[in-house]
This record gives structure tokens, sequence and C-alpha cells, in this order.
């Protein structure tokens, strides 16, 4: 398996277009819960392409986008840069070179499965001020209310490199209550779409770090049988890809 820093360095520009964003409502639940407000800074940590920092931004807030992989980091860069509180760090959970004692609030959006959950946690209580929270966030594929997320996920297990060992799978045991501890972790969920054509099918499948490449075995195998499934469920050329985005937060202080 290759470096987490390294995995999504060949899916970048598939990633930015095919990749989901997160529901407003997540905003809300900071706003309302975590004290956001146009005038905190938040450090997005594994911030990819820059999908949640850009809603972060538009809300007014300063934002430090760390990202450790130099081709996602440069695609972040290129998409947020008309926005002069965005700042682009090269750096890990783990160790994010920002100042101690810095950030008001700290987000991750569908990164934390590859942290270090316990260096992460001394690295999120230095950089952060009292109280610190912290927002682990998920856009969870739901296979529970969609037959064509089952049958995908069907697809990826079939066909994906080491999709069965990913990190991506694992996070509900990653995300747990012992990150926040001794405080409560609080746990909300929203249902989050995204409407494909077949070309945007075939974008987000390639937009994964364990999908085939064009010119591995099996890849033309891979794409007739997505395409089967976009054939089985589209309804005027459109799918509905359906997810369900998982909220994980809490504090790392008391107070």
């Amino acid at each position: 398996m290759s470096k987490p820093t390294e995995r999504f360095t060949t899916t970048v520009q598939d990633y930015l277009k095919y990749r989901p964003s997160y529901p407003h409502e997540v905003l809300q639940v900071l706003i309302e819960e975590c004290g956001l407000s146009t005038q905190s800074t938040v450090a997005d940590v594994g911030s990819g392409t820059g999908l949640f920092s850009k809603l972060l931004l538009d809300f007014g807030s300063t934002v430090y986008a760390v990202e450790p992989n130099q081709a996602m980091r440069e695609a972040a860069e290129d998409f947020l840069k008309n926005y002069k509180n965005f700042y682009s760090i090269d750096g890990t959970a783990e160790a994010t070179t920002l100042p101690s004692q810095s950030i008001d609030l700290v987000t991750v959006g569908t990164a934390f499965h590859w942290f270090d959950p316990v260096k992460t946690k001394i690295e999120f209580k230095r950089i952060l001020t009292s109280p610190g929270w912290v927002m682990l966030m998920w856009n969870v594929r739901n296979q529970e209310q969609s037959m064509l997320i089952r049958d995908y996920e069907e697809l990826i297990l079939k066909y994906g490199t080491d999709y069965r060992e990913s990190n991506a799978r694992k996070f509900d045991k990653t995300a747990v209550a012992d990150f926040f501890s001794p405080n409560q972790m609080k746990v909300r969920s929203f249902k989050n779409i995204q409407i494909f054509d077949w070309q945007g099918l075939q974008g987000r499948l390639l937009s994964a770090s364990y999908s085939l490449r064009p010119g591995d075995v099996n890849y033309d195998t891979m794409m007739q049988e997505l395409k089967k499934i976009f054939n089985k469920y589209q309804h005027d050329g459109c799918v509905e890809f359906l997810y369900e985005t998982k909220l994980y937060y809490g504090r790392l202080y008391k107070g």
C-alpha cells in the first residue's frame, strides 16, 4: 500500500472535479456549537484540493489548509487563489508547522483515517486555543438507502487495488471517543447527494486512490461493469450518488 501522503497524487484532477463537498448544515453546526465566526482562524487539516476549505472561506473565516501531498496542495492553491484569507501549508496532521495556540478550530474532511491519532491529538492540542474544538467529517457512501451504491461498492471491492485493506473503510473504528477523551464526542449526520452523468460517474471512480488506472489489467472490464451499473440506474442520462455526511466533534480542552 502506498504512503497516505502520496496516494492521491495521480488522482488530483478527478478528485477536484468529482469528489463531493460538504452540506452547508455542517457550517451551521460549527457556528452554533463550536463557536465558528467570521473572525475565527481555522486549520483545515488534510485539506486536499480545498473542498471544505472553500466553504469556510466563503463564510468569511481565515483558513490554514494543511496538506502534505504537493499535487493536491497545488490544486487547492489554484482553486482558492482568489481568497485573501486562505493560507496553504505544507504539513501533516502530526506536524502542522503552525504556531502554538494560533488556531480557534480544527476541521478534518475525509482524512482522519490516515492520521496517527495519538500524535495528531498532541499536535492539535498544541496549535489550538482553549476550548479546542475539533470536527472530523466523512462523506460515507450510503449503501443502506441506495441500490446503486451497493452495486458500486461490489465493483470497487472486486477491482480496487487495495480497497479491502484501505483505512478509508475503517473510519468508524478510528474516529473514536478516545480521541476527545475526557470530553464528550458529539455525532451528527446529514444527507449529501451528487448527480452524475456517465462521464461524472467514471470520474468519481477514478478519483479514488485504490481505483485501477488506464492501462492496468482489468481496467477496461471494470469500466464496462461500471457502465452497466450506470445504465441500470440512470434516469434522463444521470444517476444519483447518495452519501451520509457523518460528523464527529468535540473539545480537546476542559472549560
